[in-house]
């Protein structure tokens, strides 16, 4: 990519061009997984929609390879690409709720917390994750689940309607109304059908929410993970927990004498009625499998609950992560999720079973390209560390954690979990029967595959 081509690209955006020389390239091209280390040939800071238009241009006319970051939390990095364009969506960060129409409308580039501190004021909030660093444009396209999934549904549930630039530079809005297949595909397909500049999303009922950790030591993790897997299916849709292995890490609210333990755990979020005496009533079942290592509940505002993990798991680690479907945890994975929480193999490493049962299931199988409507549980594995030395010890226990469950799985992951390296028939598993159909959508908007830094869905021709 010469001086004149990126003169060019410069000239046709009111963002920045950043390239390898510039200072400020460096953090320009970070991203919050730190073991990803590329190097694009230029950095397109758009700050609107023709800056995206221009850019995606500039890529189709010099055959530049694009990748697109929206937060920059792809755990395998893809929105960042060796000596090709990012196009950066980080300057369109802004939140607009209509409260009389019910309404958010959520910028590209934005994050979760964005979007919690806005809605926040009218009592509201978009059902969506739980760091509120992570990025609006990613987690939606992926899916999404979070706090309030079992309450209100994935995060596309609540989506009304998306403005997509597309392969050809065109800009369309997607909703149930206006290309109804693209909506269609958007709503989990991940980033294969264009970039999304923004979102409108029906915002749902929340403000101040119950808030427990439990931990029980970790040679109680069988007698824990099956009374939570008959428990928290049964419980009330206001209650959700998901269950981790861990360690404490060394702060509030945890206890100093369990510092720097393995556990296993249960973080849990309640949307019913607040009064302290109702919050633990809720949760005096705690104690059933086993005495807990450590039990704390406060209420909390939403958006508070969302950044609980912020510092714990900031920017500029180093991440590998892998993940799963699950309709059941059976007695074989409870036992693998025993021997593998006891190798915990840095202090950051851990495994969550995110719920995702309760309204998700609420939603037609083939209503939306999400194809695992009767998960129970999405899981995730990261290896974690901020010691680059480190990087294949986590990467190596995560790899065989997931080797060893997988046969205990679905077979499909949230595609947003789906590791680096991992293979095509992963992405083709993940979408199960939805995958042909994605394919000739993929055709229709996007037929020469621009948009393939990504958990790609090959086109099929119409």
């Amino acid at each position: 990519m010469d001086d004149t081509a990126v003169g060019s690209l410069r000239e046709a955006l009111r963002g920045p061009v950043i390239t390898p020389p510039d200072p400020g390239y460096d953090e320009a091209r970070s991203i919050y997984n730190a073991m990803i280390d590329r190097r694009p040939a230029a950095v397109a800071q758009c700050v609107d929609v023709a800056d995206v238009q221009a850019t995606i241009s500039f890529a189709k006319d010099t055959g530049a390879e694009l990748a697109v970051r929206g937060g920059g939390h792809s755990g395998p990095g893809l929105c960042l690409v060796d000596d090709g364009l990012m196009l950066d969506l980080s300057p369109m960060r802004w939140v607009r709720v209509d409260p009389d129409a019910g309404t958010v409308q959520v910028g590209g580039g934005s994050q979760l917390g964005d979007v919690d501190h806005a809605t926040h004021a009218f009592g509201l909030a978009v059902p969506a994750g739980i760091m509120s660093t992570t990025g609006v444009g990613g987690l939606t396209l992926g899916g999404g689940h979070g706090y309030l999934t079992r309450k209100y549904g994935l995060t596309i549930d609540s989506l009304l309607s998306a403005d997509v630039v597309l392969a050809d530079g065109s800009c369309v809005t997607a909703s149930a109304e206006n290309h109804p297949d693209l909506f269609w595909a958007l709503r989990g397909g991940g980033g294969n059908f264009g970039v999304v500049t923004s979102f409108t999303f029906r915002p749902r009922p929340a403000h101040t929410v119950g808030v427990a950790v439990t931990v029980w030591p970790v040679d109680r993790t069988p007698e824990v993970l099956r009374w939570y897997r008959e428990f928290l299916p049964a419980a009330p849709e206001d209650l959700y927990g998901f269950f981790a292995v861990l360690v404490v890490p060394p702060g509030p609210p945890f206890p100093e004498p369990i510092h720097g333990q393995k556990v296993c755990g249960v973080v849990w979020c309640y949307t019913g009625d607040l009064s302290a005496e109702r919050l633990e009533q809720v949760l005096a079942v705690v104690g059933e499998p086993a005495p807990p290592a450590f039990h704390f509940t406060t209420p909390m505002p939403y958006p508070e609950l969302q950044t609980m993990f912020d510092t714990l798991i900031p920017k500029g680690l180093q991440w590998y992560w892998r993940g799963d479907f699950f309709d059941t945890v059976s007695d074989a994975a409870v036992d693998v999720h025993h021997t593998f929480g006891e190798n915990i193999p840095t202090d950051l490493s851990t495994m969550h079973l995110y719920p995702v049962d309760g309204a998700a299931h609420q939603v037609g199988a083939d209503d939306t390209a999400w194809a695992y409507r009767d998960a129970v549980w999405s899981g995730v594995i990261g290896g974690i560390d901020p010691d680059p030395a480190r990087a294949d010890l986590i990467r190596q226990w995560c790899v065989d954690y997931w080797t060893a469950l997988h046969p205990h799985s679905m077979g499909g992951s949230y595609v947003n979990f789906i590791g680096e390296q991992e293979s095509a028939d992963r992405v083709r598993t993940t979408y199960r029967g939805h995958f042909d159909r994605l394919a000739s959508i993929k055709g229709a908007y996007d037929p020469d595959n621009l948009f393939h830094v990504n958990q790609n869905i090959p086109p099929v021709p119409g």
